[in-house]
């Protein structure tokens, strides 16, 4: 909002409503901040030299795509979903829409002292 106000010499100045110094609503320079650092840790933990992601179940059909999910976290507490990506590859008319279910395996750590070429 736009107001103009007397300066006292007669003239009037604009000024604008909304930019004050108001800032930030309260809480949302610290949620920003902390969804920053959850991206951050996310790409390093997640960057291609680290690891792959490998797909567990794939589908073109939605509710059992949805079904298999609530089996495996029924089921399987082995699985750590931090580390679990649901992709929907959004199809057109020619191709169908596919549902994907890929976790993240990391590449192995290598160890400097140990000599791989015997295994």
């Amino acid at each position: 909002m736009i107001s103009t106000v007397p300066d006292g010499a007669g003239n009037r100045l604009v000024e604008d409503a909304w930019s004050g110094d108001a800032g930030p609503m309260p809480g949302q320079r610290k949620r920003k901040r902390k969804q920053a650092d959850e991206r951050q840790r996310a790409d390093a933990r997640f960057a291609p030299d680290t690891g792959h992601w490998e797909v567990l179940f794939e589908t073109q059909d939605e509710s059992e795509w949805r079904a298999h999910i609530h089996r495996l976290r029924a089921s399987d507490e082995q699985i750590d979903w931090t580390a679990v990506r649901l992709d929907t590859l959004c199809g057109r008319l020619v191709q169908p829409t596919t549902y994907r279910l890929s976790l993240f395996v990391p590449s192995p750590v290598h160890d400097p002292g140990r000599d791989y070429a015997d295994h």
